[in-house]
This record gives structure tokens, C-alpha cells and sequence, in this order.
């Protein structure tokens, strides 16, 4: 099991960029791809990025893409997910998660271990 523990979410201004991060502990890090979800009140759990446990291989979702980087620091066993022009429907908890499994997964299901989340709030 993984244990994951979120920071860098906030209140930011439409327009603005926030870092999310993740700190990954209790197995090795390196073989574990990461994911990034975000959920609203109400809605389900939505997919927004993955990299994988190299690091050399990433995967967005569509509403984000092009906004949105993945990337990860092994020797830290750290994810971060860099946001710029961010928009009030970003407005979320968002999570990291992490799974063995390889290929683009980004259903919840495919993810065994989870962070307790951060707030973004983005403001119009």
C-alpha cells in the first residue's frame, strides 16, 4: 500500500496557476504510475492526468489538455500537476492516486491507493 498526501491547493483567480503535489511513502515509488482526479460535490470522480512510473509517458483529459502538466520526481517520491490558465469549472478536490496497472488508466477503479485531496477554487 501507498500512502499519498496532497498539498499546493487554494484560491486562485480565473486565469491564474496553481502546483499540486503529491508525496508518495510506504513502497517503492518508482513502480507505481500516478494519477491526478478531481471531484466535485455531487459528481463523480473525474480523470485529469497520468504518468507513468518512469516518468516518460503521460495522459490528459480532454478539458484540460494543454493546461495541465503531469510530471514526477522519483528521487522525492513526488507527483505534481502544474495548472496555468486555470477556470472556475476547475474548481475541485482534487486527488492523486496510484497504480501497478500500465497503459493510459483512467477510470477510479484502476487505482488502488488514494491521498485525502486538496481544495482548488478557482474564481471568476
Amino acid at each position: 500500500q501507498v500512502q499519498l498526501v496532497e498539498s499546493g491547493g487554494g484560491l486562485v483567480q480565473a486565469g491564474g496557476s496553481l502546483r499540486l503535489s503529491c508525496v508518495a511513502s510506504g513502497r517503492t515509488f518508482s513502480l507505481y504510475a500516478m494519477g491526478w482526479f478531481r471531484q466535485v460535490p455531487g459528481k463523480e470522480r473525474e480523470f485529469v492526468a497520468r504518468i507513468s512510473a518512469s516518468g516518460g509517458s503521460t495522459y490528459y483529459a480532454d478539458s484540460v489538455k494543454g493546461r495541465v502538466t503531469i510530471s514526477r520526481d522519483n528521487a522525492k517520491n513526488t507527483v505534481f500537476l502544474e495548472m496555468n490558465s486555470l477556470k472556475p469549472e476547475d474548481t475541485a478536490v482534487y486527488y492523486c492516486a496510484a497504480t501497478r496497472l500500465t497503459g493510459a488508466r483512467t477510470g477510479r477503479s484502476d487505482y488502488g491507493d488514494w491521498g485525502q485531496g486538496t481544495q482548488v477554487t478557482v474564481s471568476s
